[in-house]
């Protein structure tokens, strides 16, 4: 008994450092646009984040339902299966935050859960019909809709605000944006820090502490609150990075528009039990929003890499989650084994991170590279009449430079008297003086 009470409280500390994780992995879900457009400071927008995800735990237990008692068969599931999948789900957060990429912290559990699940109990320990209808369907339909509704509202709100002063308009706008990014933030409360509710008092049930059916401890519900409110003050700066700057750029009337779509995608989930990603949703509603300002564009690249990452989330942390399950399955040594193995990969993760810091000081600086189209236009781009490589690099070197007033050449001369040879030759080159 008391060696499985000791796996217990391992599986309780394990769920809130999966809690910690999934806070500051979406942070970026509901501050990136408010931060990207200027409309908060960044240490604020993570402040004001956390305490409104601490405050959005407390008012649903619907998606904690969903995980505790409707995806997996809980009379079946012992707390090392549950240990198994907040591995798989804690590794593939780690590894998508190193790289910046904002994939879906709720189908990385749940991916860990099923495939633990199965390496356990085989496929019927997995409830088929609420995977489908309650997390895959909304997974696909969620980005959709809000990005449809996000592109809508960012046209009518250019639509609208054509007669109204630009400035008045944007100071609106911003207010309007901080509202919206801290509905998004308390949505992000009700849904994300739930299913770390439900993993933890899936594991009490599992070991016998509560009774099967049992609705999250008042302490389950406070603890999984402050571990995301405070994974979410930590921010993830490198996703907020992708999210604001290297998806699309953003006008505040394109932020309020994004963010007010997500929230209420996301508070209408959770209202109806969705397990639902709230990362699928901001990412949805920040590419309409892009594309629904005339002239505004998407960078594809960045979105098809976001994709893959949404295709692989729940394959991969389900493949991690039944390795795990299978070692655990040893016995005591097993479990011990998988738990140095976490430690130690998160560790190394981190060491990692350290090569490029990205913090709220760089937060909003982007060195994006041409796109695969702009590169091979340049590629294919003949070089003017008479103009060499050397003459090229040169003009592209002093391209940044003003124009003079026109002037005779003898007017010019004094000036450039102490300018390089280098220099001489350009101004005097047939490219420079065509």
């Amino acid at each position: 008994m008391e060696n499985f009470s000791l796996i217990l409280a391992i599986v309780v500390v394990t769920a809130l450092a999966f809690d910690f994780t999934n806070g500051f992995h979406d942070t970026a879900n509901a501050m990136a646009t408010t931060i990207s457009t200027g409309a908060l400071k960044p240490k604020v927008a993570v402040a004001m984040s956390a305490a409104l995800n601490l405050l959005g735990a407390f008012l649903s237990l619907e998606v904690a339902n969903t995980i505790s008692k409707g995806l997996v068969d809980e009379t079946g599931i012992r707390p090392e299966v549950i240990f198994a999948a907040l591995v798989g789900a804690i590794l593939w957060n780690l590894l998508t935050w190193l790289v910046g990429l904002p994939s879906s912290s709720s189908h990385a559990l749940m991916g860990g859960l099923i495939g633990a699940a199965i390496a356990s109990a085989g496929t019927g320990a997995v409830h088929g019909d609420v995977l489908v209808t309650k997390v895959l369907l909304p997974a696909v339909a969620a980005p959709i809709v809000a990005g449809l509704a996000a592109m809508l509202a960012t046209r009518f709100s250019y639509g609208i605000g054509k007669k109204a002063d630009g400035e008045a308009t944007r100071k609106g706008y911003r207010a309007g944006q901080i509202a919206s990014a801290g509905l998004v933030s308390l949505a992000h409360g009700t849904n994300d820090a739930q299913k770390t509710m439900g993993i933890i008092t899936l594991a009490l049930i599992a070991g016998g502490a509560i009774a099967p059916g049992s609705n999250p401890p008042t302490w389950v519900i406070l603890s999984a609150g402050l571990a995301i409110a405070l994974g979410t003050y930590i921010g993830g700066w490198r996703i907020i990075r992708t999210m604001g700057k290297g998806l699309t750029e953003l006008q505040p009337q394109q932020g309020f528009a994004a963010q007010t779509s997500a929230a209420t995608a996301i508070l209408a989930s959770s209202h109806l039990g969705f397990s639902l990603s709230t990362t699928h949703v901001v990412s949805g509603s920040v590419m309409g929003a892009g594309l629904g300002r005339k002239g505004g564009t998407v960078r594809w690249s960045t979105a098809t890499r976001m994709v893959v990452a949404w295709v692989l989330t729940l394959p991969a942390a389900a493949l991690v989650g039944a390795l795990a399950e299978s070692v655990t399955s040893l016995g005591d040594w097993g479990t011990a084994l998988v738990a140095v193995f976490l430690v130690a990969a998160s560790a190394a993760i981190w060491k990692v991170s350290r090569r490029e810091v990205v913090d709220h000081s760089n937060v909003n600086e982007t060195e994006e590279s041409p796109g695969v189209v702009t590169a091979a236009v340049a590629a294919v781009t003949p070089p003017p009449a008479g103009t060499t490589t050397e003459d090229r690099t040169t003009e592209d070197r002093t391209a940044a430079i003003p124009s003079q007033p026109t002037a005779s050449t003898s007017d010019r001369a004094p000036a450039h008297a102490s300018a390089t040879t280098s220099a001489k030759e350009t101004a005097t080159s047939p490219a420079a003086t065509v």
